[in-house]
């Protein structure tokens, strides 16, 4: 008696499944007949372009990533705005070349190749007033040394940071980037003797705000490079700027060599 019992309740149908199945069909068919063209008839062509397209699942609406902001580079061209710089003269005493030309010239070569590798920079002049509280990754002020000749040495470039950085190391790995890759790209010497307090203490340097690295480039001397400066101008910004891409992107750099001394 009780195993007829179980069996005979396993055969009524549930209330429950039977009304949600009820539910199911009449929404089934009310999609039909929203789908139906009555002017067409129920088979017309684009029913069965409609049902398939119910049934198949459609994709996510496509994703689009914010994009990153550019990272702020500033190049000062030095003198630019303000005065002539280093003036070089003929035998007769006119003009030839003037620094500032020289750095406005690779200054404006600089900012194109960095930005044409994503970066925002800003061509800034000697005093210029966005220089005051300017933030950016780097900031690299471009100048000439003088036009006179002093004897067969004053020849090759210089680099220097701020005296009183706030992050030397960081100072110190941006003057490394830009001697060894303007060094490798244009043959230049490093001629570190002539580095002068001037440098150190460029007026830029204070006015920045205290979180951008800084540092100041002569890219050569006007007398005995001159022609490399006039003339291979490409390659010059070239190497100021292969400088700012190795510190940008933190790439490895060989440290400068100390200097020995025999005693």
């Amino acid at each position: 008696m009780e195993s007829s019992s179980i069996s005979t309740s396993r055969r009524r149908p549930r209330p429950v499944r039977v009304l949600g199945s009820t539910i199911g069909l009449a929404i089934f068919l009310a999609t039909l007949f929203n789908l139906w063209t009555p002017s067409r008839g129920l088979f017309t062509g684009s029913f069965s372009d409609k049902l398939g397209l119910l049934l198949t699942a459609q994709p996510e609406s496509n994703f689009v990533a914010t994009p990153q902001p550019q990272l702020r580079i500033g190049i000062v061209a030095g003198h630019a705005g303000n005065d002539s710089g280093a003036v070089c003269r003929d035998s007769n005493g006119n003009v030839t070349l003037t620094e500032v030309d020289v750095n406005l010239g690779i200054a404006t070569r600089v900012q194109k190749i960095l930005t044409d590798e994503g970066y925002q920079v800003d061509l800034l002049n000697e005093f210029d007033t966005r220089l005051n509280g300017y933030r950016a990754v780097a900031l690299v002020s471009i100048h000439n040394d003088s036009c006179e000749y002093v004897n067969d040495e004053a020849t090759g470039f210089k680099v220097a940071a701020a005296v009183n950085t706030h992050d030397f190391n960081r100072a110190t790995r941006l003057t490394e980037c830009l001697r060894e890759r303007y060094q490798n790209v244009t043959g230049l010497h490093f001629h570190a003797g002539s580095i002068t307090n001037d440098m150190r203490g460029y007026h830029a340097f204070s006015e920045i705000n205290p979180n951008t690295i800084a540092a100041i480039i002569e890219t050569g001397f006007l007398n005995l490079d001159q022609d490399l400066l006039v003339k291979e101008t490409d390659k010059v910004a070239y190497g100021v700027a292969r400088g700012i891409l190795c510190f940008a992107r933190n790439e490895n750099v060989e440290p400068t060599p100390l200097p020995t001394f025999s005693p």
